[in-house]
């Protein structure tokens, strides 16, 4: 793609209206929803967004009180009723004001204008154990963004999740592309993991000359009608076996938890946009990776650490987590390096990418990307 779609924050406007707000978004794990009052804060596409728990109901709201527009959840997550800390006005499951402190003697708003007095909501789905969003006043079913396999398999991998959740936030000055570009490319940990996670998994390209064939017929004509396009968007996320894991250790923790599987091999889950699901660890845990776009220059690596889900109560599982978060920190930063240092060797002189066959996904996504943000195909 031109350089200008990771560098212009025109185009980062312009995409987060034409490709971003249309699709399902990732907001969080529903582990950390599980009370009632239960709430996640996430700015989505620039949207302050709060999902709440109403008595075990999950909602989702703008996060601004129709007040004095002040963030009514004001944490990135917690346990507290949905009430504005500024004049205590308190809403409920449907948005509502239920609740204006001194009303009748200070405010003294209409019936009618009181009782329209709502916040927007979004759409809200659960797959699994994993929350979701669509922002669009007229959302497509999810199932147009997703194949039904890969909901399946959504739901399937994170019931396996733990409700003991280790959160982490890692700042990026790159494009969120560039991570999504990344975790398809099976060439670049040999480099740039080399002392790390390559040491265990020998990631290599999967050369597909059918899917390679077909590609190839896609980039140079494009989708045939709007089925065809939105039927390729759902190619763009898959999951599950990716390689086998070298002599993979053996931890006293394992026989405490219910491992997904029993396959000793690394398995990835992307979810387009900006979802990533691993277990380097053979499906005794998990690493939750979402990529938020801030701007064209920034993302936020907001990443979720989880082992399966216990058989039994143990008192290490905090030290396990924690153990947890110092290994896969060294892959990701190590991806962050090598991220920022493509993302400052972009500037609009520079020529496009050279992408080679084993970055035929990558390929499809560009030409895919490209009709949506030139507007020769759309996605509602």
């Amino acid at each position: 793609m031109p350089p200008e779609a990771y560098i212009d924050e025109a185009w980062f406007a312009r995409e987060r209206e034409l490709v971003m707000k249309p699709l399902w978004q990732f907001v969080g794990p529903k582990m950390l929803l599980g009370k009632h009052n239960a709430f996640l804060r996430r700015s989505i596409c620039g949207v302050d967004v709060v999902v709440q728990n109403f008595h075990g109901e999950l909602r989702a709201f703008e996060n601004s009180c129709l007040h004095r527009q002040n963030p009514i959840q004001q944490q990135p997550q917690g346990v507290r009723p949905l009430v504005c800390n500024y004049h205590g006005w308190g809403y409920g499951a449907e948005g509502a004001v239920e609740n204006i402190p001194f009303h009748d003697s200070a405010y003294r708003l209409p019936t009618q204008e009181r009782a329209c007095l709502k916040l927007r909501g979004f759409q809200l789905r659960c797959v699994g154990q994993l929350v979701f969003v669509n922002l669009s006043t007229q959302p497509l079913a999810i199932e147009q963004q997703f194949s039904t396999a890969m909901l399946d398999s959504l739901e399937r991998v994170s019931a396996h999740f733990d409700n003991e959740v280790l959160i982490a936030r890692f700042p990026a000055r790159c494009n969120w592309k560039l991570a999504y570009e990344n975790l398809r490319d099976s060439l670049h940990p040999r480099y740039v993991h080399s002392r790390t996670l390559y040491q265990q998994v020998k990631f290599a390209p999967s050369m597909d000359e059918t899917a390679i064939a077909d590609v190839r017929r896609y980039h140079q004509a494009g989708s045939a009608d709007h089925e065809a396009h939105m039927a390729r968007l759902r190619t763009f996320s898959n999951g599950g076996l990716d390689s086998p894991i070298q002599n993979m250790p053996r931890f006293s923790w394992h026989e405490n938890v219910e491992r997904f599987g029993t396959d000793d091999w690394y398995m990835n889950w992307l979810a387009f946009p900006n979802l990533h699901i691993a277990s380097g660890s053979g499906g005794h845990s998990f690493i939750i990776e979402h990529h938020q776009p801030v701007s064209a220059h920034s993302t936020e690596l907001l990443v979720y650490y989880v082992t399966a889900r216990k058989k039994r109560s143990y008192p290490t599982s905090g030290a396990v987590l924690l153990s947890h978060l110092e290994g896969a920190t060294k892959v990701l930063r190590e991806d962050i390096e090598i991220m920022e240092h493509v993302q400052q060797g972009l500037a609009p002189h520079v020529p496009r990418a050279t992408l080679g066959d084993f970055e035929y996904i990558n390929q499809a996504v560009e030409r895919w990307y490209m009709d949506v943000m030139e507007r020769r195909r759309g996605i509602a």
